[in-house]
């Protein structure tokens, strides 16, 4: 990772994002020889969090934290063949300037770039209850292989029906003492997680209910469901899904859907010469928010910044 960094030194390519797309794209960059620059600040962006993945060819079973530091090696191997560098810092803004992108950092540098990828992924969707900010860190957590550890045979919920929420819960049933899982309609994803949700003793679903409220003083107690019952808790972990949180480009323009994800054609371009978007935050792949499809929108999106900046005369 580097802290010196040249300012004045105009980037063939900035990648923003640790995830599967930032680091499959500094990857391709790498061995096409273009000089890049990757920023990010979570290794391996949200499948860092996962506690599970078995839908990554090549590894049957691996930890979200294991592959994604599998990522970042294999990366960073080839970042010395293209004269490459990786930095943890946050952009804040982006602004564009003739042919030259300009990024603001949350360490107060500015970097300049010929080309953006654009590779963030979304945030954690939040439940949406008036007092559910005020108990993060006291009950409430948005990630279960992060806080699960603090609720060893203890009580816990778990809400959402997706992957994401199941997997969750399976990971939980080894470590709480119960596993109540609250699903607003049926159990989606994957159906092999289903049956290991239904086989598992420890996890209790609760289909056709949203939480409407959550309990507690100087700490989650419960949580009071839409059915009119009550369950008694002491931890909460919310997997219903993400957003795309693009106010880093609020500036630029880029054209987005009705949601807000950003509109790419099959090239990765956005309607902006030069700017990129993969993973997550985009419309490609049909919505199929994978680590398989991240991977290639960022391989995709390197492919095509390597065929702009060649046009440009700023690769050879």
């Amino acid at each position: 990772m580097s802290n010196n960094l040249d300012v004045n030194f105009v980037w063939p390519l900035v990648i923003i994002g640790f995830g599967p797309a930032g680091y499959n794209a500094s990857l391709y960059a790498s061995r096409y020889k273009i000089k890049h620059l990757v920023i990010g600040q979570l290794i391996g962006g949200q499948i860092s969090k996962a506690h599970i993945v078995e839908n990554y060819l090549g590894f049957p079973s691996i930890t979200g934290p294991e592959i994604a530091n599998k990522f970042r090696d294999h990366a960073k191997k080839f970042m010395e063949v293209s004269e490459s560098q990786e930095l943890v810092d946050t952009v804040l803004s982006i602004k564009k300037q003739d042919d030259i992108y300009i990024l603001e950092l949350a360490s107060g540098k500015k970097i300049k770039a010929y080309t953006v990828i654009l590779g963030i992924g979304t945030k954690e969707q939040e439940i949406g209850l008036p007092n559910e900010k005020e108990f993060i860190g006291r009950g409430v957590s948005y990630c279960a292989t992060c806080d699960g550890f603090f609720f060893r045979d203890k009580i816990v919920g778990v809400v959402g029906g997706s992957d994401a929420a199941n997997t969750a819960s399976l990971y939980l049933a080894n470590i709480a003492k119960e596993v109540h899982q609250f699903v607003r309609s049926t159990l989606k994803g994957e159906r092999i997680w289903h049956e290991q949700i239904q086989e598992n003793p420890k996890i209790k679903l609760h289909l056709g209910v949203t939480v409407e409220e959550i309990v507690g003083d100087a700490k989650l107690e419960a949580v009071k469901l839409s059915d009119g019952n009550t369950v008694q808790l002491d931890g909460l972990f919310v997997e219903i899904g993400s957003y795309p949180d693009l106010t880093v480009v609020k500036d630029l323009g880029l054209e987005t859907d009705e949601r807000g994800y950003i509109q790419v054609n099959e090239k990765q371009e956005t309607n902006l010469p030069g700017f990129y978007g993969a993973g997550d935050i985009t419309i490609a792949s049909n919505y199929f928010r994978q680590l398989i499809t991240s991977a290639a929108e960022g391989a995709i999106a390197a492919n095509s910044v390597l065929e702009y900046l060649s046009k440009k005369g700023i690769v050879k």
